[in-house]
């Protein structure tokens, strides 16, 4: 018997019937060898740490576009931050932590530089519209490893997809897992943020909910994966306790008007959309300055969605460093 079989043996015997087995998996798109030592699901998560587009992560916004500081959320840190979470609940209910991981590293993959900013004028400028989850599925499936795509479990792709608000639900309780760990973990630091910052400050925060949910970072999600995993024990689905559930979307609802609509925290939100919204317009008239890679794809899946996809890949600061290359005057030197 392999190491991996042996694993999956283990599944078997400590998991939750309601668990996603790895011998159960749907499978690949393309057929793969299956490795001695890790479970498919094992496999997805090394596939995806090791790519391209989880290591420009770590120079792309989450929240503070440019902070001044160290300690500040990037997107990278907020993958992990997720991924935490979402094992702690997964073990809590036996559910497969190693698929939640796999679902957790890819799940921002797509996401463009400047946070949710980006993707919201890459949209309004692409002719084939522009969401991040479905962007994080296409490299997955298409654009890493020379456009051969990360050759993922159906799981894990459907887990990616799905972790939005307003879509489809995922068809596995990690994947659903997911989707809570992801919101859980963006509103407690972002919080955590703003009071870095000087934005808000502890007494800012309404008091019922502090009460309830506890007045520190720490406190605050352990309250969260707590209500979680009760739950999941009581109910057998992926939730919140009533009272917990109302109380994260009043947490919610209050960064709404004090952070993410607050114009000290997204002073800088109009430059980088606008930033963005050149680079396309540039691109898509002349796509022959684009690399090779994505003039390629321009022939097979069209112009508009292949800017889109070299925009999208971008961080942050090459995005930047692109639009000063193009725009910006140079100083004339006589040699």
């Amino acid at each position: 018997m392999t190491i991996r079989e042996t694993l999956e043996q283990a599944e078997c015997q400590m998991l939750s019937p309601r668990a996603a087995l790895s011998q159960r998996s749907r499978g690949r798109e393309h057929p793969d060898d299956e490795c001695q030592v890790r479970t498919c699901y094992m496999r997805d998560r090394d596939r995806i740490i090791h790519s391209k587009a989880f290591r420009r992560l770590k120079h792309k916004t989450q929240v503070f576009i440019s902070p001044e500081g160290d300690h500040y959320r990037t997107r990278l840190t907020h993958t992990l931050e997720v991924s935490q979470i979402g094992r702690t609940i997964a073990r809590g209910l036996r559910l497969n932590e190693d698929l939640v991981e796999a679902i957790a590293l890819g799940h921002d993959l797509g996401h463009t530089p400047f946070g949710h900013a980006g993707e919201k004028a890459l949209d309004s400028v692409s002719d084939c519209g522009f969401r991040h989850n479905e962007q994080s599925l296409r490299i997955a499936r298409q654009l890493e490893k020379g456009g051969r795509g990360l050759n993922l479990t159906y799981e894990v792709l459907d887990g990616i997809v799905c972790h939005t608000s307003g879509g489809k639900t995922a068809d596995t309780l990690e994947g659903q897992i997911v989707h809570y760990s992801d919101r859980i973990a963006y509103i407690n630091h972002d919080i955590d943020d703003a009071l870095r910052g000087g934005i808000l400050r502890q007494e800012d925060i309404p008091s019922d909910l502090s009460a309830l949910l506890g007045c520190s970072h720490s406190a605050r999600i352990n309250s969260l994966v707590l209500s979680a995993i009760r739950f999941g024990t009581q109910t057998g689905e992926i939730g919140l306790e009533p009272e917990y559930a109302d109380a994260m979307e009043k947490l919610w609802q209050f960064m709404f008007q004090a952070v993410y609509k607050n114009p000290v925290a997204k002073g800088e939100e109009s430059k980088g959309m606008d930033i963005l919204k050149r680079l396309y317009e540039h691109f898509y008239k002349n796509p022959g300055q684009m690399p090779e890679e994505y003039q390629n794809t321009a022939c097979r899946d069209g112009l508009s969605r292949a800017v889109c996809d070299y925009i999208a890949g971008m961080t942050d600061r090459f995005a930047v460093a692109r639009f000063e290359d193009l725009f910006i005057p140079k100083f004339w030197s006589k040699m």
